[in-house]
Protein backbone atom coordinates (compact mmCIF):
# COMPACT_ATOMS: atom_id res chain seq x y z
CA UNK A 1 0.00 0.00 0.00
CA UNK A 2 1.44 3.38 -0.99
CA UNK A 3 0.82 6.72 0.68
CA UNK A 4 1.10 10.13 -0.91
CA UNK A 5 2.22 13.17 1.03
CA UNK A 6 2.20 16.72 -0.25
CA UNK A 7 3.16 20.17 0.91
CA UNK A 8 3.72 23.61 -0.52
CA UNK A 9 7.12 25.16 0.12
CA UNK A 10 7.15 28.90 -0.62
CA UNK A 11 10.30 31.00 -0.41
CA UNK A 12 9.63 34.17 1.63
CA UNK A 13 13.12 35.68 1.56
CA UNK A 14 12.96 38.06 -1.40
CA UNK A 15 14.00 41.46 -0.02
CA UNK A 16 13.10 43.14 -3.31
CA UNK A 17 15.89 42.17 -5.68
CA UNK A 18 15.58 38.40 -5.51
CA UNK A 19 18.82 36.48 -5.77
CA UNK A 20 20.70 39.32 -7.48
CA UNK A 21 23.61 38.57 -5.12
CA UNK A 22 24.41 36.03 -2.44
CA UNK A 23 23.67 38.46 0.39
CA UNK A 24 20.60 40.05 -1.25
CA UNK A 25 18.06 37.50 -0.03
CA UNK A 26 16.95 35.69 3.14
CA UNK A 27 16.98 31.94 3.47
CA UNK A 28 13.39 31.76 4.72
CA UNK A 29 10.34 29.89 3.55
CA UNK A 30 6.96 28.62 4.69
CA UNK A 31 5.75 25.05 4.75
CA UNK A 32 2.04 24.76 4.09
CA UNK A 33 0.01 21.57 4.19
CA UNK A 34 -3.73 21.85 3.54
CA UNK A 35 -5.70 22.08 6.77
CA UNK A 36 -2.61 22.51 8.99
CA UNK A 37 -0.78 25.45 10.55
CA UNK A 38 1.93 27.03 8.42
CA UNK A 39 5.49 26.48 9.63
CA UNK A 40 7.86 29.41 9.12
CA UNK A 41 11.38 28.17 8.43
CA UNK A 42 14.89 29.43 7.91
CA UNK A 43 18.32 28.12 7.13
CA UNK A 44 20.58 26.77 9.89
CA UNK A 45 21.99 29.72 11.90
CA UNK A 46 25.51 28.44 11.09
CA UNK A 47 24.68 29.29 7.48
CA UNK A 48 23.14 32.70 8.16
CA UNK A 49 19.64 31.60 9.06
CA UNK A 50 17.21 32.83 11.70
CA UNK A 51 17.76 30.87 14.93
CA UNK A 52 14.13 31.52 15.94
CA UNK A 53 12.74 29.44 13.08
CA UNK A 54 12.81 25.74 12.29
CA UNK A 55 15.43 24.63 9.78
CA UNK A 56 15.60 21.43 7.69
CA UNK A 57 17.91 19.77 10.20
CA UNK A 58 15.52 20.56 13.09
CA UNK A 59 12.63 19.15 11.10
CA UNK A 60 14.43 15.93 10.16
CA UNK A 61 15.60 15.25 13.71
CA UNK A 62 12.14 16.06 15.09
CA UNK A 63 10.47 13.78 12.54
CA UNK A 64 12.82 10.94 13.41
CA UNK A 65 12.12 11.36 17.12
CA UNK A 66 8.34 11.68 16.66
CA UNK A 67 8.18 8.56 14.47
CA UNK A 68 10.16 6.58 17.07
CA UNK A 69 7.89 7.85 19.84
CA UNK A 70 4.68 6.96 18.02
CA UNK A 71 5.90 3.45 17.26
CA UNK A 72 7.12 3.03 20.85
CA UNK A 73 3.71 4.00 22.21
CA UNK A 74 2.05 1.57 19.80
CA UNK A 75 4.35 -1.33 20.64
CA UNK A 76 4.08 -0.57 24.37
CA UNK A 77 0.29 -0.67 24.26
CA UNK A 78 0.40 -4.01 22.42
CA UNK A 79 2.90 -5.42 24.95
CA UNK A 80 0.88 -4.32 27.98
CA UNK A 81 3.39 -1.63 28.95
CA UNK A 82 1.62 1.49 30.21
CA UNK A 83 3.43 4.68 29.27
CA UNK A 84 2.42 7.65 31.41
CA UNK A 85 4.71 10.25 29.81
CA UNK A 86 7.27 10.37 27.00
CA UNK A 87 9.71 13.13 26.18
CA UNK A 88 12.75 13.04 23.94
CA UNK A 89 15.78 15.28 23.54
CA UNK A 90 17.32 13.92 20.34
CA UNK A 91 20.81 14.92 19.28
CA UNK A 92 22.02 14.88 15.70
CA UNK A 93 25.61 15.09 14.55
CA UNK A 94 26.31 16.52 11.14
CA UNK A 95 29.19 17.69 9.05
CA UNK A 96 29.67 20.36 6.43
CA UNK A 97 32.38 19.75 3.87
CA UNK A 98 34.64 22.45 2.38
CA UNK A 99 32.43 22.79 -0.69
CA UNK A 100 29.38 23.45 1.48
CA UNK A 101 27.72 20.04 1.15
CA UNK A 102 26.47 18.69 4.44
CA UNK A 103 24.92 15.58 5.91
CA UNK A 104 23.89 13.94 9.13
CA UNK A 105 26.47 11.47 10.43
CA UNK A 106 24.28 10.06 13.20
CA UNK A 107 21.38 10.71 15.52
CA UNK A 108 20.83 9.64 19.10
CA UNK A 109 17.35 9.59 20.57
CA UNK A 110 17.21 10.08 24.34
CA UNK A 111 13.64 9.38 25.41
CA UNK A 112 12.63 9.92 29.01
CA UNK A 113 9.74 7.54 29.59
CA UNK A 114 7.55 7.43 32.69
CA UNK A 115 5.97 4.05 33.47
CA UNK A 116 4.18 2.62 36.54
CA UNK A 117 6.35 1.09 39.31
CA UNK A 118 5.47 -2.52 38.45
CA UNK A 119 6.57 -2.23 34.78
CA UNK A 120 8.79 -4.90 33.26
CA UNK A 121 11.70 -2.59 32.40
CA UNK A 122 13.54 -5.25 30.39
CA UNK A 123 10.53 -5.59 28.10
CA UNK A 124 10.03 -1.81 27.99
CA UNK A 125 13.65 -1.41 26.89
CA UNK A 126 13.50 -4.24 24.35
CA UNK A 127 10.63 -2.56 22.49
CA UNK A 128 13.06 0.08 21.23
CA UNK A 129 14.98 -2.60 19.32
CA UNK A 130 11.94 -3.29 17.13
CA UNK A 131 11.17 0.28 16.12
CA UNK A 132 13.83 0.75 13.44
CA UNK A 133 12.24 -2.18 11.56
CA UNK A 134 8.94 -0.29 11.19
CA UNK A 135 9.49 3.47 11.64
CA UNK A 136 8.94 5.16 8.28
CA UNK A 137 11.46 7.93 8.95
CA UNK A 138 14.18 5.75 10.49
CA UNK A 139 13.91 3.35 7.56
CA UNK A 140 14.32 6.29 5.16
CA UNK A 141 17.51 7.87 6.49
CA UNK A 142 21.01 6.74 5.52
CA UNK A 143 22.78 7.44 8.81
CA UNK A 144 22.84 5.41 12.04
CA UNK A 145 20.16 6.09 14.61
CA UNK A 146 20.71 4.97 18.18
CA UNK A 147 18.67 5.43 21.33
CA UNK A 148 19.46 5.79 25.00
CA UNK A 149 16.17 5.60 26.89
CA UNK A 150 15.75 6.48 30.55
CA UNK A 151 12.81 5.09 32.46
CA UNK A 152 11.15 6.82 35.39
CA UNK A 153 9.02 4.47 37.46
CA UNK A 154 7.83 6.25 40.60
Amino acid sequence: MQHTYSATIAWTGNRGSGTSSYRAYDRTWDIAVPGKAVIHCSNDPLLGGDSGKMNPEDLLLSSLSACHMLWYLHLASEAGITVLAYQDSPQGTGEVLKGGAGRFLSATLQPLITVPPDTDLALALALHDRIHEVCFIARSVNFPVSYVPTFIHP
